[in-house]
């Protein structure tokens, strides 16, 4: 194990020399990224025969995939072809409505259908996908820097994951308020209570995060399958009135539209690309279902049922250009259908948010326990199922800042250029680090993976950069909800590398400290000490402290640190790592993965087992060591990043109730510190 602090693996002790998440260590295995390696490519039948936690059956998995994976892309033709045609896009003429419908099926083709399924799903950690994971199997070389820097692919992860907390606070806003505008539809006289009725949603399902999914989840799935089905159906209905829209199919098509509309034939880019919005979340969501369910569930279901939509909605323009203020409810029969329509819509836009939801919760998650993200409340919300979770502060965050949107823009179209910028950057980040894994942790050539990387980013960077146009019209909404997330992560991984360096020099040497310790200690405190140290060498500066200033120490101490792996679990017989130190001491090493909540009690009183210490679990004290930082002229850290991290250590969740230790066991002694 790689114990070496580094700009990666520096420990994120929640006050400092007190319980400390040490770094993510990577694993070596004869060579760098060996372990990666075995991630990436070991066991993919094993898992999918597994996934989902080792719950159902085949036909289960998919279809729990169907009503969690692919509630965004599914409920993209809500407003993707409304943005491409009218106002904001292009004339619904017969030679723009043929190009625009061959872009969206071949951007879904290329981006969906090849690059994640194809391609990046089979990049897992351990059958966990996301940026996150993905970052993991980059080899330790490529991801760590000296101490207070960020490494380049550190950054650019970082970058990405900020990018999707803000498609996360879009994607509920614009999905329910293009559900609801179905009632105008119906009847204009409904028109005003459209924005009204998305508020009151987004509040309902905001609340309801703290009860979990595991109740409605099961309803999930069969409802998204009643609306796949059903804007399948709706598109054959209309397809058949019109099949020469068939003829979209012809990428030639998709040319001959940039070729007549040049310049504004690439700011559309912005708008098709909502048809792959939800693209990041099959990769992601990769751990819940397995890598074969979700790509059944995409083969057989969804993309054919996406491609008939997209072609109903095409020939029903084609029919009546006027179709194209909102052409999936054209597709509906006027009456009690549209109705039907709407509830059946905004059942999906729900799912399709809650999708989003936990996934950001998800990523949090994930990033506080690689330390990239400074430590706050999460809880679990089913007893089976680890992957549900809910943060109440970004919930909170998440449904002011979508009521905010709603109330601001108000129509689905004027949000939909708010959308786009986000889900564009982190899909070319993405590829990015794909060919990093591919080329170092893989062993591919450079030209098989250069080959890759090119043929990702000629519809990424072309995607981003028609998003980029719209940055004035809404698109700075993500980037600056992005920048403040970056702001925050940077600073505080590059505090914890600060903070590591200065607990490392304050660290004694053990055999120095065996040396002082029969001047220094004049009493031996009956009892056992457990001693929470970031470090898993040296004598951590809280015992120190102990010694030095009460010149006393417990008859038995036991160094404990917290080790958070670049896997998502650690299995049973790797948990815990204890020596004997002589003179009445032990060290004991939990390892935990970046996706398990560290149980301290529990999982020490198993180590000490192996120590032969047998003592009640509430007889031991917890000594722990509280940092103050001290924002000076005098740190090495920055104007902007120091008082940041500050804030944020003062604010953060307290190490006692994230460790689980029981309060009245703790002891914290507390130091002043200037970065």
């Amino acid at each position: 194990m790689d114990e070496t602090p580094s700009e990666n693996s520096e420990p994120t002790k929640p006050d400092a020399d007190g319980p400390a998440k040490t770094p993510p260590h990577e694993t070596k295995t004869g060579s760098d990224g060996a372990h990666a390696a075995h991630a990436a490519h070991g066991a993919h039948d094993a898992h999918d025969a597994h996934a989902g936690h080792g719950h159902g059956s085949g036909f289960a998995l998919v279809l729990g995939a169907i009503g969690i994976v692919f509630g965004d892309i599914g409920t993209s033709p809500l407003y993707t072809l409304q943005e491409c045609l009218g106002e904001r896009g292009v004339e619904p003429s017969r030679e723009n409505l043929f190009g625009v419908i061959s872009l969206i099926v071949w951007s879904i083709t290329f981006v969906v259908t090849i690059k994640y399924l194809g391609f990046l799903m089979r990049a897992d950690n351990r059958g966990e996908g996301g940026i996150m994971a993905l970052l993991a199997l980059v080899p330790g070389k490529l991801r760590e820097a000296p101490v207070g820097k960020v490494g380049v692919v550190a950054a650019l992860v970082i970058a990405g994951a900020a990018l999707l907390f803000g498609d996360g606070i879009i994607t509920p806003a614009i999905s329910v308020l293009s559900a609801m505008e179905g009632l105008k539809e119906a009847t204009p006289t409904l028109a005003p209570w459209v924005v009204p009725l998305t508020c009151v949603i987004l509040v309902g399902l905001f609340a309801i995060q703290k009860r979990g999914t595991g109740g409605i989840g099961k309803l999930f799935g069969p409802v998204m399958v009643v609306w796949f089905v059903t804007i399948a159906v709706l598109g054959i209905v209309n397809l058949v009135k019109r099949p020469e829209i068939l003829g979209a199919l012809n990428p030639l098509h998709g040319v001959r539209f940039f070729a007549a509309n040049g310049f504004k034939g690439f700011r559309l880019l912005g708008g098709v690309v909502l048809a792959v919005t939800g693209g990041e979340a099959l990769y992601a969501d990769m751990g819940h279902f397995g890598r074969k369910p979700i790509q059944r569930a995409w083969l057989y279901l969804i993309f054919p049922a996406l491609v008939c939509c997209y072609l109903g909605q095409g020939a029903a323009i084609l029919g009546d250009p006027a179709r194209a203020q909102s052409p999936l409810y054209s597709l509906v029969p006027r009456g009690p259908w549209v109705y039907a329509m709407v509830v059946l819509a905004s059942m999906a836009t729900i799912i399709a948010s809650q999708a989003l939801i936990s996934g950001v919760f998800s990523l949090t998650h994930q990033a506080i326990r690689l330390g990239y993200f400074p430590r706050i409340l999460v809880k679990h919300t089913s007893g089976d199922a680890e992957g549900q979770i809910y943060v109440p502060l970004l919930n909170t965050g998440l449904a002011i800042s979508c009521i905010a949107l709603v109330l601001a823009f108000r129509e689905s179209s004027k949000l939909a250029a708010a959308y786009g910028l986000a889900v564009a950057g982190t899909m070319a980040i993405t590829s990015v680090v794909f060919y990093l894994v591919t080329r170092h942790t893989w062993g591919w050539s450079a030209g098989k993976s250069g080959a890759l990387l090119v043929f990702f980013l000629s519809f990424d960077l072309p995607f981003l950069g028609a998003n980029c146009l719209k940055f004035f019209d809404g698109g700075y909404l993500p980037f600056a909800v992005g920048v403040a997330f970056v702001l925050v992560m940077i600073s505080w991984r590059i505090g914890r590398g600060y903070l590591s360096s200065e607990l490392q020099a304050q660290s004694a040497d053990l055999e120095a400290f065996f040396a002082e310790l029969p001047r220094a200690v004049k009493t031996r405190i009956p009892g056992t000490a457990i001693v929470m140290a970031s470090l898993s060498g040296g004598v951590p500066p809280v015992l120190r402290r102990l010694v030095k200033r009460f010149h006393v120490m417990h008859e038995q101490v036991v160094l404990v640190t917290i080790a958070t792996e670049h896997t998502p679990t650690v299995r049973d017989d790797e948990r815990s790592t204890v020596e004997p130190l002589g003179h009445g001491m032990a060290r004991v090493i939990l390892h935990f993965g970046f996706m398990e909540d560290p149980q301290v009690p529990v999982e020490l009183a198993r180590a000490l087992g192996k120590l032969d210490l047998i003592v009640e679990a509430d007889r031991l004290v917890y000594l722990i060591g509280r940092e103050t930082l001290i924002v000076t002229e005098k740190g090495k850290m920055g104007r902007v990043t120091e008082p940041i991290f500050a804030f944020l250590s003062r604010n953060m969740r307290g190490a006692t109730e994230y460790f689980a230790i029981p309060p009245e066991q703790v002891v914290e002694l507390g130091m002043q510190i200037d970065l």
